[in-house]
């Protein structure tokens, strides 16, 4: 196995971004074999033990996933769940490989989500830095005024006092009784469209995300998952920034 810089193999294991584990070698926090690691050194990602604060991490795993669900309404993204509730990676049949979901839907959400095995390609998707767009499908219960589409787009000051970022929204439909947006957000604050509803006095009745980073879920049916395509996952490293060189 050809040996690779030891912060790379950190942040695959999930640990950590790259940036994070170059700090924590410089900090001396990082050992191989049991000796300190310095910036720049490499190691065998399959045979050398690597500890971050004493701590062995895990193994990259030798086979990449990333995968694409469309999590229906009532699964919650977390790996387990105390209270048994119906969890995303349940719908996952066939899937050999320990997948992890990258960021997350609320239970009442569903749409477009991710999964891999690939720590760093999960970190880079949802660090906040990235501003990877996520685009949502969003039913309001009643009309929506002009003012309140400005107020979201623009930005609007949430229930915790944060100020979310500007945003396109577009209408899909409107009238008395349900109104259809699109909203494409740069920003990933925990529940953030049902808040960004709730602060101008909109009541979300159905969210569904369509697409990450200019991926879409496509005609991928509810509890239906794929693999994503070499194209896809281009189109990913590129809205992070690093794009993919391999052919």
């Amino acid at each position: 196995m050809e040996k690779e810089r030891v912060q790379k193999i950190i942040a695959e294991s999930g640990l950590c971004s790259r940036r994070k584990a170059e700090e924590l070698i410089s900090d001396g926090k990082v050992t191989v074999n049991g000796r300190t690691c310095n910036l720049g050194d490499k190691a065998d990602p399959h045979s050398d033990i690597i500890s971050v604060d004493g701590k062995k991490i895990a193994q990259p795993p030798r086979e990449k996933r990333y995968i694409m669900l469309n999590k229906p309404r009532g699964y919650i993204t977390t790996m387990s769940d105390e209270q048994g509730r119906k969890t995303a990676v349940e719908l996952l049949d066939g899937v050999e490989e320990r997948v992890v979901p990258v960021g997350r839907l609320d239970r009442n959400s569903e749409g477009l989500l991710l999964f891999t095995n690939d720590g760093e390609f999960a970190n880079e998707i949802t660090h906040p830095s990235r501003h990877v767009s996520k685009t949502y499908r969003v039913t309001i219960d009643g009309a929506v005024s002009e003012e309140q589409l400005m107020q979201l787009s623009s930005g609007v000051k949430l229930d915790d006092g944060k100020t979310t970022f500007p945003c396109t929204v577009e209408v899909i439909s409107e009238g008395a009784e349900r109104t259809v947006l699109r909203i494409t957000l740069k920003q990933g604050l925990n529940r953030q469209i049902r808040r960004m509803c709730s602060a101008v006095g909109l009541e979300v009745g159905r969210l569904r995300r369509t697409a990450i980073g200019g991926v879409k879920l496509g005609m991928l049916k509810p509890g239906e998952w794929r693999d994503l395509t070499k194209a896809e996952l281009r189109m990913l490293r590129n809205a992070v920034g690093k794009p993919d060189t391999r052919r």
